[in-house]
């Protein structure tokens, strides 16, 4: 698991495809279209690709996905313009709705048959850390790679990457009875049958309903922004060289989150409220010290910090999201949650493109801390149910 999250993110393009498209050309109103277009894919496709998981294998989508977006990244690197890397979007979001809900489902069923669910927020916790470890040793090296080699080297680094993470993949275990959900009704298929199950269970159990919302509330904005940390970086004056190591610092902060899962698995609904609230507000001071003349360390330092409390708080989110799972279709309700993230990120994408035209990068990301200070206010005045987390 480790070693799949770690080769899944060590692809050299991801700090420097939205300079790639930049430089081929693009406007920020573009890039944010593909940003819209990658996540329009995964809505399109994620639920129905969780209940695929339930009927059939999760194993299976999980090493089939890195080979879609291993063509992705081929077809950017050999010939680069807007619909190639359009239609590499669609593949990478493919990629993503065949990991999404998978994932997560393997993971919880193989500890919960070791008898060890409970250690879900610490394997997660390290798994995301050991993702954002390959990012940044992608970071690290996407600099030097650029500069010796151009976007040729990188994009052919990335698709081995991709391969290698597929390879991985294949050596999952999975131990579980696919029959059970399509046994639910035999009048159905068993990718029609969970996916109903999934959905029942989403719409019927208030505990599920209000874990699975937390999850976009949580996650969407900042999986949006980062996309366009290396433009904030830039528009603060560090050359295209050096806004891989800037973007390193972030990633440090965010593994950090990751790695503290384990340990703050327990935190109430208060504790998410106030932690959200810090981070909300040390993006938006972070983005916008730069502009004000302050030193840009400073400045990255506070968004590296907004960055572990949001990885922090996603981690914690999913968890408890799966642990309010009790029926057999735990992939299709995960595909549920990540589709209204990916909505979410649509919406976030497209305000980005429109607000980024008439202002900066910095105040356009200080207006997206204000989601996060209402999702405090909000679970800060929530009356927990019964057998929900206080």
């Amino acid at each position: 698991m480790y070693a799949y999250s770690l080769l899944d993110d060590c692809v050299l393009l991801y700090p420097v495809y939205a300079l790639l498209f930049s430089d081929a050309g693009l406007s920020v109103a573009q890039i944010s279209s593909l940003f819209v277009l990658w996540s329009l894919t995964g809505i399109v496709l994620e639920v129905p690709s969780g209940a695929l998981a339930d009927a059939v294998s999760r194993r299976l989508l999980l090493w089939t996905g890195p080979l879609l977006s291993a063509t992705g990244f081929a077809l950017w690197t050999v010939a680069p313009s807007y619909w190639t890397f359009a239609l590499g979007f669609v593949l990478w979001g493919a990629k993503g709705a065949f990991g999404s809900g998978a994932l997560e489902a393997l993971v919880y069923e193989e500890l919960s048959h070791l008898g060890a669910a409970d250690r879900y927020a610490h394997v997660m916790g390290r798994a995301r850390a050991a993702a954002l470890v390959g990012v940044m040793t992608a970071t690290a090296l996407a600099g030097p790679v650029l500069g010796a080699g151009g976007y040729g080297v990188v994009g052919a680094a990335s698709v081995g990457a991709c391969v290698l993470t597929a390879v991985v993949a294949g050596r999952f275990p999975e131990h579980r009875d696919r029959g059970t959900t399509a046994d639910a009704d035999d009048s159905c298929p068993g990718w029609a049958a969970s996916l109903r199950a999934g959905l029942s269970e989403a719409h019927g159990d208030r505990a599920v309903l209000g874990a699975l919302l937390l999850v976009p509330a949580v996650t969407a904005v900042w999986g949006a922004l980062d996309e366009y940390t290396p433009l904030l970086v830039r528009e603060a004056g560090a050359t295209d060289t050096v806004v891989p190591w800037w973007l390193l610092l972030i990633w440090v902060g965010a593994t950090a989150g990751s790695l503290l899962a384990g340990r703050a698995q327990g935190l109430g609904t208060a504790g998410l409220a106030a932690l959200l609230a810090c981070a909300g507000a040390a993006l938006a001071a972070g983005a916008t010290l730069p502009a004000a003349g302050l030193p840009l360390p400073a400045g990255v330092a506070l968004v590296a910090l907004a960055f572990c409390a949001f990885q922090l708080t996603t981690v914690l989110a999913d968890t408890r999201l799966q642990n309010s799972i009790t029926g057999p279709s735990r992939a299709t309700v995960t595909s549920l949650a990540g589709a209204a993230t990916e909505l979410t990120t649509v919406t976030v994408y497209g305000t980005y493109g429109l607000l980024a035209s008439t202002t900066t990068h910095g105040t356009t990301f200080a207006v997206f801390a204000a989601p996060y200070l209402l999702t405090a206010l909000v679970l800060a005045c929530k009356r927990p149910g019964p057998g929900e987390d206080t």
